[in-house]
């Protein structure tokens, strides 16, 4: 049967732009319950994928192609109801956006599929909320780039046309291609839907043009300052107002440079092959607790090294089902110990630590000199807690909550720094993205004679190679943008980071486009392959 369901949330005014105009005052919003309905499909190809993120390599031009049959209806739009205040437009009256044609929905879907198995399209971005002005600046944001925005082809109703949220996205395509371009649209019979709306520049600035004289221009931080305000001002009640401020200052530099990786070795290389090819396979245990998920992507790295991975959960140490002792090497996996309600990792430390029988075959393991251990995020916190009985590792720190107290999760940019560790061998030096998802990352050393002393491994640069100190480029706030240290003789390796995702290039969540199939970070595990001999 039908029932209205409804939320009610009470909030003060404090932020920008609010639809609530006096500041400080507690209103209360009434609003329908969201339906969220899941699908899922494979894909062939993650690939092929196309992102907002606007190519600057080559001559190009954006396209916008529109399903609303050109009645550009404005109810319910941002636009609306930012002018219900001055009367100018009704918020929710009026004809809100609507799918008229299913049969132009379908032809707009295979023109996107066409055009991208032809390679035509270089970035895609749907029509946003604000419509194709608020789709065109967020995908200028996105690049650092500037755009030259013309409203000749759009209609009698230039501010109809650049706010109305019908239908429709933003495509990037070369300029040399234009004619390829339009002529997929003429055999989707979408031409009357198409047209050339802009072209990315380089220069820090936004312009609308029409029939021949500037309409508005805007400078790019202006803009970016504008869309990023609300944004900001929830970070800053959520978050550390000190980091929500400089994530702003980042976001909002035109000339920032990005993540710029840099190589000292050749991914392609598989350095691990030719002890692959004596047949032998080390035993390494992929170690793991309640509430650890990273084990299968770290078997995946060891067994593609070479090893011969076994999934050992700590009830079968603790039980004896299992010995340390028949190991070349084990890793710590990453995830949530414990729900991490003692502190991250403190629970899983604390499980081997107050077990004596434990506790001494840990010792006894770490003491062997043909064994190497790996601990990432989850499990480089468990580690740094028994650095008392990992030989060289006495002046580790512990990993405290992150500075912006909230969990991050944001691809950063590390360098490899030289150190005795056995699994960075040969990568010194490079400057390479990876994945970053903790909530307890931040290092604190007893002393700052323990900080001078440490075995620093990797550590958080900014895109020219300096040392990150500011968020979210060093996005915990570590002391000299410290996130992975090793023991005196390297065969210890903790990490906040975690490079056991992106075995492959496919699993970054960007990189050079000249770079191949293997990711650079596959190299830790080839290299700790080669140490075992």
């Amino acid at each position: 049967g039908n029932r209205e369901w409804q939320n009610a949330a009470a909030s003060a005014s404090t932020i920008p732009h609010s639809p609530f105009p006096i500041p400080g005052e507690t209103h209360k919003s009434v609003s329908p319950v969201s339906l969220i309905i899941s699908a899922f499909a494979p894909v062939g190809d993650v690939r092929t994928q196309l992102t907002p993120l606007l190519r600057s390599d080559e001559e190009s031009e954006l396209w916008l192609i529109g399903l609303g049959g050109g009645k550009q209806r404005l109810g319910g739009s941002v636009l609306a109801q930012v002018y219900a205040d001055a009367a100018a437009l009704p918020a929710f009256g009026g004809e809100v956006p609507d799918l008229d044609d299913a049969q132009r929905l379908r032809s707009f879907f295979e023109l996107i599929r066409a055009a991208r198995e032809s390679g035509l399209l270089l970035a895609y971005h749907d029509r946003s909320d604000g419509g194709a002005f608020a789709a065109l600046c967020e995908m200028a944001f996105a690049s650092r780039q500037g755009l030259d925005i013309t409203l000749d082809a759009w209609g009698d109703d230039a501010f109809r046309s650049l706010f109305n949220e019908e239908l429709g996205a933003v495509v990037q395509i070369a300029s040399e291609d234009r004619a390829a371009f339009a002529d997929l649209v003429e055999r989707h019979a979408l031409t009357e839907c198409a047209q050339r709306i802009a072209r990315p520049t380089g220069a820090p600035r936004i312009r609308v043009s029409g029939q021949g004289r500037v309409l508005a221009e805007w400078r790019w931080e202006a803009l970016f300052d504008a869309w990023w305000s609300v944004t900001h001002a929830m970070q800053k009640l959520r978050d550390n107002p000190e980091t929500a401020d400089e994530e702003r200052a980042q976001a909002r530099d035109f000339q920032a440079p990005g993540l710029r990786p840099k190589l000292v070795f050749d991914p392609s290389e598989d350095v691990a092959a030719p002890f692959v090819a004596t047949g032998a396979r080390p035993k390494v245990a992929i170690l793991r607790e309640q509430g650890v998920n990273g084990q299968i992507e770290m078997a995946y790295n060891f067994e593609r090294a070479g090893f011969r991975a076994f999934d050992v959960h700590m009830s079968d140490l603790i039980e004896g089902r299992v010995d340390l002792a028949q190991f070349s090497g084990f890793a710590a996996c990453g995830g949530f110990s414990y729900g991490d309600v003692l502190g991250a990792g403190r629970g899983w430390a604390t499980s081997i630590l107050e077990r004596s029988a434990l506790r001494d075959a840990f010792a006894a393991f770490f003491a062997r000199s043909d064994t190497f251990a790996l601990g990432v995020c989850n499990g480089c916190q468990m580690l740094s807690q028994l650095k008392d009985i990992i030989p060289g590792a006495e002046h580790w720190p512990r990993f405290l909550r992150n500075r912006s107290e909230q969990f991050e999760a944001r691809t950063a940019l590390l360098e490899v720094v030289e150190s005795p560790s056995i699994f960075l061998r040969g990568m010194a030096g490079s400057r390479i993205p990876v994945a970053v998802a903790h909530g307890e990352g931040r290092a604190e050393f007893d002393t700052v004679v323990d900080q001078a002393a440490a075995r620093v491994a990797l550590r958080f640069i900014d895109g020219d190679g300096a040392v990150a100190s500011q968020y979210p480029l060093n996005p915990n706030g570590s002391p000299d943008g410290i996130t992975g240290l090793t023991s005196s003789d390297g065969r210890a390796t903790i990490l906040m980071p975690h490079p056991e995702r992106t075995p492959r290039t496919a699993n970054l969540s960007w990189h050079p486009a000249d770079w191949g199939e293997d990711s650079p970070w596959l190299r830790m595990f080839r290299n700790a392959r080669v140490w075992c001999g």
